[in-house]
């Protein structure tokens, strides 16, 4: 299939499923040439609990997605998240045969390739090896190793484990929808790639993404990623909340929420009141602001406190591990009425709300620079990367007759200089073996 020069991201989840179809314009900013969103049918906390509905939930969005843009869709970058997801710390370490050479990017492969081999809990599988920080022959906190010389290279790993069925689940709906799956990323991640800058990465930041059915956490400190969480609650929560305190249908709980929610109850006089329709012949519902507010209230406080939890966790009560830059929220929940200062009352951390509009072109729709499409924004961001990753593989030719190497991942060995040009990321392997994995599941 002629793929051209674009880039799908698809974010399923618990509420909507977004389509989005972009390029990187010559600024190196993304360029969104389409997107669809549908309502998400079978997605419960992140998890994919009915396959048929999900399949045309994601049909439906790539449609729409394909219509505006007048391209057609073939491989796909999507995320993952739901309460199935875990991390753990893990160090490993390889003895160099030759430690006369320099380190090279090999090397460090086969660092991370051990890791995936990590016996696992049964039924999980390792979704993502990030390595935080280097060890050569015992000195510390090194970033880049490459280009020295060691024996001994040892790394700390942030270790991102998953549910193999709920993976293959994602697979199997990307699948019988007609597309290809491009990567699996996991959804903190890719909504900190949107919304992030570099500075807050290095300061110390945590990303707070407030979904329908999940609230995921990334902790970045020195620029590398640090923590990540998956916190079943999101809005979808608040919502069943006002739906039975207020004794109403779900559809009138959601729009009472995004028109006059407010996190902080102290904001509404008492008679503020809202007269909702009563169902079919029966007296129409009369609410108080501030009652509303109050039932939402304590459930913010509620999934704030346990992310606060997971952020105390990491450390940041340590000198050293502060984070400086705070807590950015991002995601749908964030766009609650004064959720901003209930967060930084809880956490006393200075707090922003995020917009993916960062990497965005400045041309791109406002509709997709809002705090729902920051997970989606990020995939795309990432599908972005692959592409031209792949396509300066492909571009990769010998230059003036030199005598090129073929090492065994496949990359080109530059004869005079020894270098290796291009070899697949661990990523990459990494899809590849889930695909034979998907495929042979089938």
């Amino acid at each position: 299939m002629e793929q051209g020069n674009y880039s799908v991201g698809l974010d399923i989840g618990t509420t909507k499923i977004v389509a989005i179809i972009g390029r990187e314009n010559e600024y190196g900013k993304i360029e969104v040439l389409g997107t669809g969103k549908s309502k998400s049918l079978g997605v419960h906390r992140g998890v994919v609990n009915n396959i048929t509905q999900t399949i045309s939930s994601i049909q439906q969005a790539v449609e729409q997605a394909e219509l505006n843009a007048g391209l057609k869709i073939g491989s796909v970058v999507v995320g993952i998240a739901g309460q199935h997801i875990r991390s753990l710390q893990h160090s490993d370490y390889i003895t160099r045969p030759n430690s006369e050479e320099v380190i090279n990017e090999d090397d460090l492969d086969k660092l991370c390739n051990q890791v995936y081999k990590l016996v696992m809990l049964p039924g999980e599988e390792i979704i993502h090896v990030l390595p935080q920080e280097y060890k050569v022959d015992g000195q510390s906190e090194i970033k880049e190793p490459c280009g020295m010389y060691g024996g001994r290279l040892e790394a700390n790993f942030h270790v991102v484990v998953g549910q193999v069925s709920s993976i293959k689940n994602i697979g199997r709906c990307i699948k019988s929808a007609g597309l290809d799956l491009g990567n699996i990323t996991l959804e903190p991640l890719a909504s900190a790639e949107a919304v992030l800058s570099q500075e807050e990465k290095e300061a110390g930041v945590a990303l707070i993404d407030i979904g329908g059915g999940t609230t995921d956490l990334a902790i970045f400190k020195d620029g590398i990623i640090r923590h990540t969480a998956v916190i079943p609650f999101g809005g979808n929560v608040i919502t069943e909340d006002i739906k039975e305190g207020c004794s109403i249908i779900e559809k009138q709980a959601e729009l009472l929420k995004i028109k006059f929610g407010s996190a902080w109850p102290g904001e509404n006089k008492d008679n503020e009141i809202v007269s909702i329709p009563g169902l079919r012949g029966r007296e129409p519902k009369e609410i108080t602001l501030k009652n509303l507010s109050k039932i939402i209230h304590a459930r913010v406080v509620e999934i704030i406190e346990q992310v606060y939890v997971e952020i105390k966790n990491y450390g940041h009560e340590e000198q050293k591990k502060k984070l400086i830059a705070g807590i950015v929220l991002t995601g749908g929940g964030s766009q609650l009425k004064h959720l901003k200062q209930l967060v930084e009352y809880i956490t006393g951390m200075d707090t922003r709300i995020g917009y993916p509009n960062e990497h965005l072109a400045g041309d791109s729709d406002e509709e997709v620079a809002s705090p729902l499409y920051a997970t989606a924004v990020g995939l795309l961001m990432n599908a972005v990367e692959n592409q031209s990753r792949s396509a300066e593989s492909s571009m990769e030719e010998p230059i003036l007759e030199e005598k090129v190497l073929v090492d065994e991942e496949g990359g080109t060995i530059n004869s005079s200089t020894g270098t290796v040009k291009e070899r697949k990321s661990i990523f990459d392997k990494w899809s590849e073996k889930l695909k034979d994995f998907l495929d042979n599941a089938e």
